[in-house]
């Protein structure tokens, strides 16, 4: 009877460990700012990764994108009523150090995650990353602006190699051809992208000011030396396409974006965010014509392509318990590993195996525009940039009114200088 009883006991006992982590489920506090398609295709990660892990529990929310999010980030961690993950823009870093708001990733997390840094894009690592190397989030993807093309309209033209991709475009001179073309042939604004300012016109300008390899900011001084001209340079390009009559004039975000699908721009440049609603349009078959993105293309002296990144972050949360934080560990481990959905958000996923695998490569168009990977042109590293950063202020208030004429491009330039310099004094 005894024994009897004894493997009772033991069966209770291991029917008891069985059960555990049901009993210990671990809930797992996530924010975020992803409203869009990327946002439709994060929920149904977080699904997927809580109906196999019962043992943990992702609890999703969606803030509101840019400053609203960011300033809510920084005063709930302030009183210790932060979330135990978010996603971040590696362009907000330098603020983020400045505002202590971010929990170090030592390498030992990295092995709960089941990762190391070398798992990731160089450039991302260092966005992710303090100047003297410290791990500070976990970069998820590296997103920037590409060149979005009617390829219908193209078909048969110069501009269109055999593969159906951009090609002879290696100056401005060239744009601008093309760009005239599109004007002479109906296009009544045959490059759009967001031209009232805010991040459209930044990123249009940041680019051209890489590819002359110019800097915003070198040892705390802005646009020092001949980034002065560099900076110039770019303006006056976008303002002569603007007088040309090549770019649209005042155009907000959206209708940056309706220009295009309703054909009246023959190029549009805008991140890859917006591949879903091109492949959305084209399955419901309400485009008209078919359409393709390319990486920027390089019309002056170097490749660059202005670029963020979305990462995972911990909060600066002292009182975190080893087992949530393992638990967070254990999700952006899983996040990694199943970035290939992610890219269907239009995203280069910042997880190397996901971008070399055959399924990425198969995906299009992002395996044709994977290689700006390679010259991602980060933000300047300062608490003045990035995503709702004074420079998008700056952008606002003199770049853009300079690339419709209401401001010489040297003007401009030069008051941007002083603006932002007082920002850093």
């Amino acid at each position: 009877m005894k024994s009897i009883i004894s493997k009772l006991a033991a069966a209770a006992a291991l029917t008891t460990m069985l059960s555990g982590p049901a009993w210990a489920q671990v809930e797992v506090e996530w924010w975020d700012f992803l409203a869009g398609g990327d946002g439709v295709r994060m929920k149904a990660l977080i699904n997927q990764f809580n109906e196999e892990h019962p043992d943990i529990q992702i609890n999703g929310t969606t803030l509101e994108w840019g400053l609203p999010f960011y300033t809510k980030v920084r005063t709930s961690v302030a009183v210790g009523e932060g979330p135990d993950i978010m996603t971040y823009h590696l362009s907000r870093l330098p603020l983020a150090l400045e505002e202590d708001v971010l929990s170090p990733i030592s390498s030992t997390d990295l092995e709960t995650a089941g990762l190391t840094t070398s798992d990731f894009f160089p450039a991302a690592i260092e966005a992710a990353s303090t100047p003297d190397g410290q791990l500070m989030a976990v970069p998820f993807d590296i997103h920037a602006i590409v060149a979005y093309y009617n390829r219908s309209a193209l078909e048969g033209t110069d501009w269109l190699d055999a593969d159906g991709n951009l090609t002879n475009l290696n100056s401005v001179e060239d744009m601008t051809a093309l760009l005239t073309w599109a004007k002479d042939n109906g296009f009544s604004d045959p490059l759009s992208f967001q031209s009232e300012g805010g991040g459209g016109t930044w990123r249009v300008f940041y680019t051209l000011l890489r590819q002359q390899g110019g800097e915003m900011l070198t040892d705390g001084e802005v646009l020092a030396g001949d980034n002065m001209d560099k900076a110039v340079n770019a303006i006056r390009i976008m303002a002569d396409w603007r007088a040309a009559g090549l770019i649209p004039e005042q155009a907000s975000y959206e209708a940056s974006v309706a220009l295009f699908s309703g054909g009246k721009s023959v190029l549009h440049v805008n991140g890859v965010w917006e591949v879903p609603t091109f492949k959305d349009q084209t399955e419901a078959d309400t485009l008209g014509f078919e359409w393709f993105a390319n990486e920027v293309p390089q019309l002056l002296d170097q490749p660059a392509t202005w670029a963020d990144s979305h990462a995972f972050a911990i909060p600066n949360n002292p009182d975190m318990s080893a087992e949530t934080r393992d638990a967070v560990l254990t999700v952006i481990g899983w996040m990694e590993k199943h970035s290939l959905d992610w890219a269907g958000a239009g995203h280069i996923p910042a997880y190397k195996s996901t971008v070399e695998s055959a399924e990425y490569a198969a995906l299009e168009p992002n395996a044709t525009y994977a290689s700006l990977a390679q010259n991602a042109a980060f933000d300047p590293r300062s608490r003045i940039a990035g995503v709702a950063s004074p420079i998008y202020d700056a952008v606002d208030n003199l770049i853009a009114p300079a690339v419709h004429g209401f401001l010489s491009p040297e003007d401009a330039a030069q008051q941007m200088k002083e603006q932002l310099t007082s920002l850093l004094d």
